[in-house]
């Protein structure tokens, strides 16, 4: 299994209070870190504002920091987690990918999704359309994303988006395209669309519904005709890691407090965990089929989850 987690970027409170000027240089220092310590990948996610409390803090933009990160870094692959279909016109999305695939060396990873966060559509001036078009919307962005990465003049004709004629140059460096992750967990029609066309799915909420949302893409990719194993299955945590039961404690307090929770709720939504069983439920979805984790460590910056997880956790994995 490969594992990736997050640079600090501000959407969780992990900028709060840092000066502007310094915001870029943590940045750089955590991707840094991830490289080092031997991740597979690092990941931002694609929010305007912080969460769950929107505050006046810093949250930088996803594909500006995708650029920076794919100029700035060497080895580890960088994707989104995830892009939201509606928040920027596919035809540009291509361009963007295609150029940050180019300035990355072929590392990139595509996330894509349909949104869900309907305080943030209606802040920044997209509304907020009901969860059908939003799918569709989805679909089609998607469909684009793979004709402008792959022919010489792109055309679609959709209900919602039209590309007459699109030249996409330069082109993505990775064969035959950037790897597409499309996340959500819908069943009817979410997961139809990860059979159809993604490479990955990723799912979130634990091993349970991993399980179980593995099983309904299966039936997904039986019923359109394609194997199974031709989709990646991927897994999106929310940790802290402890070295033992009293460090896991102090770490649960200041992650509760960048969620803006109790700390009994807090571990209630998220991975809380010491090594041992951080190594047991690693196992456990390993043994379900999961090839890549990605977690994000609440107590970025305040502990070391990161460095920890890395190397007592991963090195025990593989």
């Amino acid at each position: 299994m490969r594992f990736g987690t997050f640079v600090p970027q501000g959407w969780k409170g992990d900028l709060d209070g840092i000066p502007t000027a310094s915001q870029w240089e943590r940045i750089l220092a955590y991707a840094s870190s991830i490289e080092q310590l031997g991740y597979d990948s690092m990941w931002v996610y694609d929010h305007f504002h912080t969460h769950p409390v929107v505050k006046r803090e810093s949250t930088f933009e996803a594909w500006s920091l995708m650029a920076a990160l794919a100029a700035t870094t060497r080895r580890a692959r960088i994707g989104q987690m995830c892009t939201c279909a509606l928040y920027r016109p596919p035809s540009l999305l291509a361009k963007m990918a295609a150029s940050v695939d180019v300035i990355s060396g072929g590392r990139l990873d595509v996330g894509i999704g349909a949104g869900w966060s309907r305080g943030e559509f209606e802040a920044y001036g997209y509304g907020f359309p009901p969860a059908k078009d939003r799918l569709e919307m989805l679909e089609e962005s998607v469909q684009i994303l793979l004709a402008m990465w792959s022919e010489d003049e792109a055309h679609f004709a959709g209900r919602h988006f039209q590309v007459r004629g699109a030249i996409n140059r330069p082109k993505p460096l990775q064969l035959p395209h950037p790897p597409l992750w499309i996340a959500g967990g819908g069943e009817k029609r979410t997961l139809r669309i990860v059979a159809k066309y993604g490479d990955f799915a990723n799912f979130t909420d634990g091993l349970a519904n991993f399980r179980r949302k593995s099983q309904l893409l299966a039936d997904h990719c039986e019923s359109l005709g394609r194997p199974f194993d031709d989709v990646g299955r991927t897994a999106h945590l929310m940790a802290v890691i402890g070295r033992d039961t009293a460090d896991l404690k102090l770490k649960i307090e200041i992650a509760a407090q960048r969620r803006s929770c109790s700390p009994e709720d807090f571990k209630a939504e998220h991975l809380a965990v010491t090594i041992d069983q951080a190594v047991d439920e690693m196992g456990r979805f390993v043994d379900e089929g999961c090839v890549e984790m990605i977690v994000y460590f609440y107590d970025m910056g305040a502990g070391d989850s990161l460095e920890l997880f890395a190397s007592e956790v991963i090195s025990q994995i593989r």
